[in-house]
């Protein structure tokens, strides 16, 4: 079998039949779908049972022998896939988070690059950053006119912020997979990025220009990982003392890790500015080559942590004030609608 497409699913009834629907739709028909339900508590597994009755297509699946709906205790979407992994029969691995979905084309086109390049230990494309109901795309520093072969992934991520590797957008060689042991079963943020970052060190990585998932961002945020405090034991930026050796190889893993630290919405940052893990964030941003990083930067960390936070919380009190100042607005307005029917009758 080519493809084992593994779906982790917790607490996502309201998205995971569009999820599956889109597994179903591939025109690739060489692939099996292995659903690991990590504990749910909303009715996303009586979802997908209730698709097994309805869905000629996943009853056909099924009866064929490649589809698979397992239960597991919360454990965590690293588990869930390490698991899902331990049923596959496929040669190359998939991940599609039950909240995530793809183009019709996606397996055909991973199925090709395979093919035009074999040497790849992990394949990739680009993706949709799903927000605010529209599908937007992203820049990866790729050269003019790329299209697709081998990359260097540590650059293209570092120069653009974007990762080209993302879990619903990848096909894993099953080798290179046991070889690097997975996903991470301890790390909550970032278990993702920490086997395609070790995967890229060890192997090349091949990568399709072409946008054919949907990385969704309108999930409630209480349902994401992203944007969020998690404590260091379990966030990825505290836990890469097995690949510190790249740090003085290689120096452009050394310039993405150090960005990633001092950067972004899931960086050191927000921890930096929390009293409870201030001393964690200084701790590990001793790491960093600051010569490397911009001005900007330099400077967002030498500002007095009082000064940012009071900018925070009048940023938070502007936002608030806007909706109340949008309520209103739209009360008047409605209270104008309702006087003029009035006059009118």
């Amino acid at each position: 079998m080519r493809f084992s497409v593994i779906t982790p699913l917790y607490n996502k009834a309201e998205y995971v039949e569009r999820a599956v629907m889109s597994v179903l739709s591939q025109t690739f028909g060489d692939y099996e779908l292995i659903i690991v339900d990590d504990g749910s508590t909303d009715g996303s597994t009586e979802v997908v049972e209730k698709m097994l009755v309805d869905n000629r297509a996943l009853s056909d699946l099924k009866n064929n022998g490649r589809f698979q709906l397992v239960k597991q205790k919360n454990s965590g979407p690293g588990a869930a896939r390490n698991n899902g992994v331990k049923l596959a029969k496929g040669d190359y691995f998939c991940f599609l988070d039950a909240d995530d979905w793809w183009s019709e084309g996606f397996l055909s086109a991973m199925d090709k690059l395979i093919t035009d390049f074999p040497e790849a230990g992990v394949y990739g494309t680009a993706y949709y950053y799903y927000k605010n109901k529209t599908a937007n795309t992203l820049g990866y520093a790729l050269p003019n006119g790329f299209k697709a072969g081998y990359i260097n992934y540590c650059r293209c991520y570092a120069d653009s912020m974007h990762m080209p590797l993302w879990t619903g957008a990848v096909a894993v060689r099953k080798d290179a997979y046991n070889k690097m042991g997975g996903f991470s079963e301890k790390l909550t943020l970032g278990e993702d990025f920490y086997l395609w970052i070790r995967l890229a060190l060890n192997y090349k990585v091949a990568f399709l220009n072409e946008p054919l998932s949907f990385y969704n961002q309108d999930v409630p945020v209480a349902k994401r990982a992203i944007g969020n405090l998690h404590h260091p034991e379990s966030n990825i930026l505290w836990n890469l003392k097995d690949l510190e050796s790249f740090e003085k190889t290689n120096s452009d893993y050394k310039y993405l890790i150090d960005k990633l630290r001092v950067g972004g919405m899931n960086g050191l940052y927000i921890y930096y500015l929390n009293d409870t893990y201030k001393q964690y964030a200084i701790d590990e941003l001793k790491k960093v080559d600051w010569s490397k990083q911009s001005f900007l930067q330099r400077m967002k960390y030498k500002t007095p942590r009082w000064l940012f936070l009071l900018l925070r919380k009048l940023r938070r009190l502007g936002s608030e004030i806007k909706q109340k100042l949008i309520g209103i607005v739209d009360l008047q307005y409605q209270w104008c609608k309702i006087e003029t029917k009035k006059r009118v009758l």
